[in-house]
């Protein structure tokens, strides 16, 4: 069942069973917070049962751009069509955010950013390969994140 991200009353509905729910909570939390603030859009997730699409588009990209698989279960995907632009999301247990900023129009920004919850190591699958940067957020924390640029077509 589909579920709209409150940013305000913050939920750990649905990331209960991660090891950093109440970060990655938060974190989901800034990120329906940017949607509502830059677009005037809700962030809603869905289970990836109920949205496999999402999901396998996301770790296609992965796999085929730069062969990264996660061990993590994904607890939820979301995906938003705003300016343009496709916004591809899988929260997984760990506290990772995966997210695919695909624009589709040609010769547009297409990348995957990567966002870990604060309390969490680095994954082994991301640990060699990338650095993070640090920001503060008030309903997440500390965020660590990086990301590449997507060359392929998807």
């Amino acid at each position: 069942m589909p579920s709209t991200v409150d940013f305000v009353n913050v939920s750990t509905e649905g990331l209960e069973s991660s090891p950093v729910a109440d970060a990655l909570a938060g974190l989901r939390a800034n990120e329906a917070r940017y949607f509502n603030t830059k677009y005037k859009a809700p962030f809603v997730v869905y289970t990836p049962e109920e949205k496999p699409e999402y999901l396998e588009l996301v770790e296609k990209v992965l796999k085929v751009e730069r062969d990264l698989e996660f061990a993590s279960k994904p607890l939820e995907v979301a995906e938003m069509h705003v300016d343009g632009i496709r916004w591809t999301y899988v929260i997984y247990e760990s506290g990772l955010v995966v997210n695919l900023l695909y624009t589709l129009a040609d010769a547009g920004k297409r990348a995957v950013g990567f966002k870990l919850s604060q309390g969490m190591e680095v994954p082994a699958e991301l640990a060699s390969t990338f650095k993070f940067a640090r920001q503060k957020s008030k309903l997440a924390g500390e965020i660590r994140g990086s990301f590449f640029v997507v060359k392929g077509e998807y």
